[in-house]
């Protein structure tokens, strides 16, 4: 069993560091190992709302910048339209205007329902995120994507726009439990796997620490995580080429999500494995590497193999946004550390599915 969470503090914090991402119309300053309470060094003048859901409130109210506060549930099932709808009205109760400053404090929902809500209504506000857990401090608030779901298509309606900041405050990280924090890894992996082997050696030496959110291992594997992130993001904004390759894992991994109702880290860690597979078929990568992939997902706690219902499985793949026509954006495996992207005939992907590890 892991060892309770480190409680961190601010003396054993590393000085916090700055990563810049660099959108088409707007800087984003990723602010690594800042903290919550001095989030208001950073918002400008002006009113302020803040959007964040009950269980990030409950936790955290006493260190939010100063501002109004709408919270709302919990949950992938409130990330669609409605809730959109019922944001944009209570922002009209608060009187919001085009110099209102929007601030998203919490998971991966919060952020992506609070960019997809600043980016839109009155044509767009100026916002931030305040990121909550892992996951969204290494993924979701970072790179300028936000959305919602509609029917079964994920992140379907959604915008690219960059926020004014991101701060990631490594002590919002310790009251996270079990399965929020495999899915922050899920990622982690992801990045160490698409593009630096140096790191996904650091993860196979130190899953043990990773797990138990050792302080210095925890520091290292987020920044590292981000560089990966905004390189690549500052390369491909809006996701024609390079960036595609972040997908690793998420084309098979979101379908299955999708149908098994399995947490997102649980959903890419089987989605990795598919990848790597198909990448050894295809004659990229070797054998032993797949293995070493699915070794490393294991030690962390994440599952590399699944019962569910293929043929669901399969119908799901069909909604992914991916998709083109008849073939599908496929992210795979040079190597532990090399990705590439390669257009896949999708009933193709269909027959090799049906022989691999999922029945």
């Amino acid at each position: 069993m892991p060892k309770p969470a480190t409680r961190y503090k601010q003396s054993e914090l590393t000085v916090m560091r700055t990563l810049t991402i660099e959108g088409q119309f707007k800087k984003t300053a990723v602010l690594i190992g800042e903290h919550l309470r001095n989030a208001g060094r950073y918002i400008p003048d002006g009113k302020t709302i803040v959007i964040t859901d009950t269980n990030v409130q409950n936790h955290h109210r006493e260190a939010f910048p100063a501002g109004d506060i709408i919270s709302i549930g919990t949950g992938e099932d409130i990330k669609n339209l409605d809730t959109v709808k019922e944001l944009y009205r209570k922002l009209v109760d608060l009187r919001a205007d085009r110099a209102t400053f929007i601030i998203g404090i919490g998971g991966g929902v919060v952020c992506d329902i609070c960019g997809f809500v600043a980016s839109t209504y009155m044509r767009g506000l100026r916002f931030a995120y305040i990121p909550t857990t892992l996951l969204a401090q290494v993924d979701a608030s970072v790179g300028g994507k936000s959305g919602v779901n509609l029917g079964g298509y994920k992140n379907i309606v959604g915008v690219f726009n960059q926020p004014d900041f991101v701060l990631c405050d490594f002590n919002l990280l310790t009251t996270l439990g079990k399965a929020e924090r495999l899915s922050g890894f899920a990622e982690i992996v992801k990045h160490a796997v698409i593009a630096d082997e140096h790191l996904f050696e650091f993860l196979e030496q130190n899953f043990k620490k990773a797990i138990e959110l050792d302080v210095a291992v925890i520091e290292k594997l987020i920044y590292e995580s981000l560089v990966i992130k905004s390189t690549i993001v500052n390369t491909d904004e809006r996701e024609k080429g390079e960036r595609r390759k972040l997908n690793f894992g998420h084309t098979f991994g979101h379908a299955v999500e999708k149908v098994a109702g399995i947490t997102h880290g649980e959903a890419i860690g089987v989605g990795m494995v598919v990848a790597s597979a198909l990448s050894v078929e295809k004659g990229f990568l070797t054998q032993a590497e797949h293995q070493r992939i699915k070794t490393l997902l294991g030690k962390i706690g994440l599952p590399t193999r699944m019962q569910v219902n293929i043929e669901f499985v399969l119908d799901a793949l069909e909604k992914d946004k991916k998709r083109k026509g008849k073939n599908v954006n496929f992210v795979l495996l040079n190597s532990v550390g090399n990705a590439i992207v390669v257009e896949i005939y999708l009933n193709e992907l269909k027959d090799s599915i049906r022989n691999w590890l999922i029945t």
